[in-house]
């Protein structure tokens, strides 16, 4: 398998859990396969392009698919086709369950666990970029938490708020609570586009990201 490097396409072997990174569409958007590694269960985050790359890259077996946020170009390009050929559970933030075609089975809130297999992904609201806006984080007991952040946050600072100051200021308050608040340095986080990062290459700039107001 590749090494994980940061850079789509990469795979991270756990000691329970697989993630696997590619990059698809015209928007370079990340999507992430994860394996629990004891059961073989998948679950995908973002079916976001290139349904055909990701079919190939599930092996047409998925127990789930987790939208983020209800953006068209992460769904709209694939989530479709990847539920019809794999039959898997569709999740998404219940503020942006109307904003997306394909039904929704599960409806997340803050708090939420989605299982796969032996895995817990809990499930953190981030409101602002979208209503509905989700993180996914797995604790990796063994190891460093992983983080799942969609479009809420990337290196360098939080998702666009389109400048809706309040959007942005619900966004940024929910990120510095629910994620910078409690979780660690050693925190990586997996974005929605681009590269990775961790919590704490990216906390000394908290205050600049409230001051620029973005």
């Amino acid at each position: 398998m590749d090494e994980y490097t940061g850079v789509a396409p990469g795979v991270r072997e756990l000691d329970g859990l697989t993630i696997s990174k590619v990059s698809v569409g015209r928007g370079d958007n990340n999507c992430y396969l994860l394996r629990c590694r004891s059961t073989g269960e998948q679950v995908l985050i973002d079916a976001a392009a290139e349904p055909l790359t990701l079919l190939e890259l599930c092996d047409h077996q998925l127990a789930g698919v987790v939208t983020t946020h209800r953006h068209w170009d992460h769904w709209q390009r694939a989530l479709p086709q990847v539920v019809e050929a794999t039959g898997a559970r569709t999740y998404a933030g219940e503020p942006d369950v109307a904003g997306i075609d394909v039904p929704t089975d599960v409806a997340l809130t803050h708090g939420d666990i989605i299982r796969c297999g032996e895995a817990k992904l809990r499930v953190i609201r981030l409101t602002g970029h979208t209503p509905g806006g989700v993180a996914l984080l797995y604790d990796d007991l063994a190891g460093n938490p992983h983080l799942f952040t969609g479009d809420s946050l990337f290196p360098g600072g939080v998702g666009n708020t389109f400048g809706d100051a309040e959007a942005f200021s619900s966004l940024l308050g929910d990120v510095e609570i629910r994620i910078f608040g409690v979780l660690p340095d050693e925190t990586w986080v997996y974005p929605g586009h681009g590269r990775d990062t961790t919590l704490g290459a990216e906390r000394p700039a908290l205050p600049e990201w409230r001051s620029r107001g973005w």
